[in-house]
């Protein structure tokens, strides 16, 4: 089993590997792919091609007057990040719940990075086959989906082994 110790090394390890791995391939996108036509690969099943987002998932919100989105994307998000940050310290979560909250947070801290130093987010990726695609994202979106779904599975994962244990 791994120690407090351990589990913090990881966490903190996903995080910088998960908000590294974002910035860098967001560096890329702007120096590469701003300006430039859209990228297709793979038969256009993965298109490359640059945008800011103003707003949350697919957009939402990118309409809001400018106080108003900072407000909500900046100082809620920042302030939601480290609630949920305090959460799982005090809670003491380890295992798959730390491993998802950190991929969770790392996507939304990189995200929000980009929110306080450029007012948007840089999307680049779209996937997809013919009329079905994807929104446009980024590394932080897929981590913070990853982590979501880790999180949501873990959880039901620990209440059908309670449920278990209680009929026991």
């Amino acid at each position: 089993m791994i120690g407090r110790i351990g589990v913090r090394l990881a966490v903190i390890a996903t995080l910088v590997a998960t908000v590294g791995c974002d910035r860098v391939t967001k560096h890329v996108a702007a120096n590469t792919l701003s300006g430039a036509p859209e990228r297709s690969f793979l038969g256009d099943t993965v298109r490359l091609a640059y945008a800011e987002n103003t707003g949350g998932f697919l957009s939402l919100g990118a309409d809001l007057p400018p106080l108003v989105r900072t407000a909500v994307f900046t100082v809620a998000t920042g302030l939601l990040l480290l609630a949920l940050a305090g959460l799982a310290v005090r809670a003491g979560w380890t295992g798959w719940r730390a491993f998802g909250l950190s991929l969770f947070l790392a996507g939304g801290m990189s995200n929000w990075i980009d929110r306080v130093l450029r007012g948007s987010v840089v999307d680049f990726m779209n996937i997809g086959v013919g009329p079905l695609r994807t929104g446009i994202f980024n590394v932080a979106d897929v981590a913070i989906l990853a982590g979501a779904a880790i999180l949501i599975v873990a959880e039901l994962r620990a209440a059908a082994e309670h449920a278990v244990q209680s009929d026991g």
